[in-house]
C-alpha cells in the first residue's frame, strides 16, 4: 500500500475519534436517513478530506432518481455514496440500489454506508455487469494509529482518489486473494513439487501427479476454494499466466524434462 501522506494522517488522527463520538450519539438517538446524510458529507470533509462545497455533491440525479452522494472532480463523477440511515443494517437490497446508480452512470466505485459500516464495491462493466466487494470497513472499530486502518481511509480519500490508489488496491485484491492461492496450489507446478518431495522420503513409492491433484482438491483444501465461480475465475486467471510464462521461455528451457532438480524450480 503507498504511504500516507502526512496531511492525511494528521487529519485521521484529529477527525476519526470526533466521528466515533458523533456516530455512536447518533445510533443511540436512531436518527433518520436525511441526518445520517449529514454527518456523512460532513465526515467527507472533516475525515476524508474533500472540498464540501467543490467536490460533494448531494441527491446526485440519475435517471428519474437520485443517489445520496456523488464525489467531483473537474465535473467527473468519480465516486457514488449511497446512505442508509445510522440504525440500519447494509442489506442487500441496499446494495442493489447503489449498484444499479453505478450501472446507469458507467461509475465503477460505488460505495454503501450507514455512516459506520463502510462497503466499497467495484463494477465490472461486462456482459451481464457484475461487481465485487473490494473492501469494508466499521468506522467506530478504527484506531488512528493503526497502519492497517489508515490505509483503508486513505482508499477513500481525496488524496487516494487522486492517485487512484483505489485501483491499485483492486488489481492487488484480484491476485492475493484465497481463490488464487487456491489455484496456485492446484497448478502444474505445485503439485509436481508435491509429487517429487513424496518421492524423496519414499524413493521405491510410485505416486502419479492426478494423484497428488486430487489430493490437493478433494482433503487439502476446503471445498468453497474450488467451488463455484469465484474457484473457476482463478483457475483460469493462474492458468493464463501459466501460458504466458511458458511462451515467453525459450525452447530449450520449456522442452526441460518435468523431473528438474528442486533448486530449479521458481514459485
Amino acid at each position: 500500500m503507498s504511504k500516507i501522506p502526512k496531511k492525511a494522517e494528521q487529519r485521521f488522527a484529529k477527525a476519526l475519534p470526533v466521528f466515533q463520538k458523533v456516530l455512536e450519539d447518533a445510533r443511540r438517538r436512531d436518527v433518520n436517513e436525511a441526518d445520517t446524510v449529514t454527518i456523512v458529507t460532513d465526515m467527507l470533509a472533516e475525515l476524508f478530506g474533500f472540498d464540501k462545497y467543490a467536490e460533494v455533491t448531494g441527491e446526485y440525479a440519475i435517471r428519474k432518481t437520485f443517489c445520496d452522494l456523488a464525489i467531483k472532480f473537474d465535473d467527473k463523477v468519480k465516486l457514488l455514496i449511497e446512505v442508509k440511515a445510522v440504525g440500519l443494517n447494509l442489506k442487500d437490497n441496499h446494495l442493489r440500489q447503489a449498484v444499479s446508480y453505478g450501472v446507469s452512470e458507467g461509475i465503477q466505485w460505488v460505495v454503501l454506508t450507514n455512516g459506520i459500516d463502510w462497503e466499497v464495491y467495484a463494477l465490472k462493466f461486462e456482459k451481464p455487469v457484475s461487481y465485487s466487494l473490494l473492501c469494508k470497513f466499521n468506522i467506530l472499530e478504527m484506531n488512528a494509529r493503526s497502519t492497517e486502518h489508515k490505509s483503508l481511509l486513505l482508499l477513500l480519500s481525496r488524496e487516494g482518489l487522486l492517485k487512484n490508489l483505489i485501483r491499485e488496491y483492486q488489481n492487488r485484491a484480484s491476485v492475493l486473494n484465497k481463490f488464487t492461492v487456491a489455484a496456485i496450489l492446484q497448478s502444474d507446478a505445485v503439485t509436481s513439487l508435491v509429487r517429487r518431495e513424496i518421492r524423496r522420503m519414499n524413493p521405491d513409492m510410485r505416486i502419479e501427479t492426478e494423484e497428488v491433484e486430487e489430493l490437493i482438491r478433494t482433503e487439502v483444501l476446503k471445498r468453497d476454494l474450488v467451488e463455484g465461480e469465484a474457484a473457476k475465475k482463478a483457475l483460469a486467471q493462474v492458468k493464463r499466466a501459466s501460458d504466458r510464462t511458458l511462451r515467453k521461455r525459450p525452447k530449450k528451457e520449456a522442452a526441460a524434462p518435468q523431473e528438474e532438480p528442486l533448486t530449479e524450480l521458481v514459485l
